[in-house]
């Protein structure tokens, strides 16, 4: 039997060969569609796997933000009403602004209890659909606090969504409290305070959001060492709108242990290797380097060099209401442009499920499910 060597694994036996399945009409997802098989592959939408970089505002149903901006009277701009993702450019100040902006706007039509609620049961429908079986989301809550009464109880209107959208949806849904490197390190230290303290009400990590162009995440470091001092994992974003130094950065001075994006580790090769050597995570996004800029076209995107180097990686949709794609369809992306067969395809769910915070018990649960349908 033919087997494949994931990186940094030891053999993985290759299932026997899946019929074609039939042809979908043509969509963005990929050939077929959002997690539809190419002719010789399987449905990724039931490959079991995590999601782990997932921004709150941005797991928004395009629908659900049309509804709510007209029941709030906030007018959308086209590049939020017209349905299509918008080509943001983030590379450039201009592009960055641009973005920014549009999340904010969207962000404004979260305004009660119902609204998270809503959003939260909605994203948890979507990643099911797409095979997902554990979602780590990532929210700042300062920045909802001002509709939702404080800081305190719109952390906790966020944790009691996540837990009746996991009641209600079966998929296992945990937190991850991100501050703003737009913000002052103080405010950091607040958040990472809160997130602590929410531990034992499903807050499993702390973040580093926003244009990591700007500020030193060293600036960051006391936020991250009490978060890490409180059990929780540091996950801060690095090496995507800026270099793999921003990679190094998260490495030395907030002490990662995931970094959010990180392809940009791609372009040093020393740096790959201490990614893969220390186990270091990176959630890769495709789809959002595209549509931000970082990488002209999906085949640009160097996960084979990062797959080669044995760097783990967990693919995420960062924000499917901007990028118009969510979960399944990264994968459909990689199998797509990268060429990445079912076994590999198969090892990426297992690298995202040994990188979540799950325990044991549904770790070991989801890894069987992967190997199921690899052999299915």
């Amino acid at each position: 039997m033919e087997s494949v060597r994931p990186p940094g694994g030891s053999k993985v036996p290759a299932g026997p060969a899946s019929p074609a399945s039939p042809a979908s009409p043509a969509s963005p997802g990929g050939p077929g569609g959002p997690g539809v098989p190419a002719a010789s592959g399987r449905d990724v939408r039931l490959l079991p796997k995590a999601h782990l970089h997932l921004h709150f505002t941005g797991s928004m149903r395009s629908g659900t933000l049309l509804e709510l901006a007209d029941r709030y009277g906030v007018h959308l701009p086209e590049a939020l009403s017209s349905g299509e993702p918008p080509r943001l450019r983030a590379t450039d100040e201009r592009g960055w602004f641009r973005f920014q902006r549009l999340y904010d706007i969207a962000r404004s039509c979260l305004r009660t209890p119902e609204d998270i609620q809503r959003l939260v049961r909605e994203a948890a429908e979507e990643d099911v659909k797409d095979g997902s079986r554990w979602l780590e989301i990532q929210v700042d809550p300062t920045s909802y606090a001002p509709r939702l009464g404080g800081l305190i109880p719109a952390l906790e209107i966020i944790l009691d969504a996540v837990d009746r959208a996991s009641r209600e949806t079966g998929l296992h849904i945990r937190v991850l409290v991100a501050a703003n490197r737009m913000k002052h390190p103080l405010d950091a230290r607040t958040l990472a305070r809160l997130a602590v303290r929410f531990r034992d009400r499903g807050v499993v990590g702390f973040g580093l959001s926003n244009d990591e162009r700007r500020g030193f995440a060293r600036d960051f470091d006391r936020a991250f060492a009490i978060a890490r001092e409180g059990g929780l994992l540091a996950a801060p974003h690095g090496g995507e709108l800026s270099g793999p130094s921003s990679v190094r950065d998260c490495l030395d001075d907030l002490q990662a242990g995931r970094v959010g994006h990180g392809v940009r580790a791609a372009e040093d090769p020393r740096l790959l290797a201490r990614l893969a050597d220390s186990g270091v995570t990176c959630e890769v996004c495709p789809a959002s380097n595209v549509a931000l800029g970082v990488y002209e076209k999906p085949e640009d995107v160097p996960l084979r060099r990062l797959w080669d180097a044995g760097v783990p990686m967990a693919l995420g949709a960062d924000d499917p209401l901007l990028f118009g794609s969510r979960l399944a369809a990264q994968y459909d992306l990689v199998r797509e442009h990268h060429g990445f067969t079912d076994e590999e395809l198969a090892e990426l769910a297992r690298q995202s499920i040994r990188a979540a915070q799950a325990p044991q018990e549904v770790r070991a649960a989801i890894l069987a499910d992967i190997d199921a349908w690899l052999a299915s």
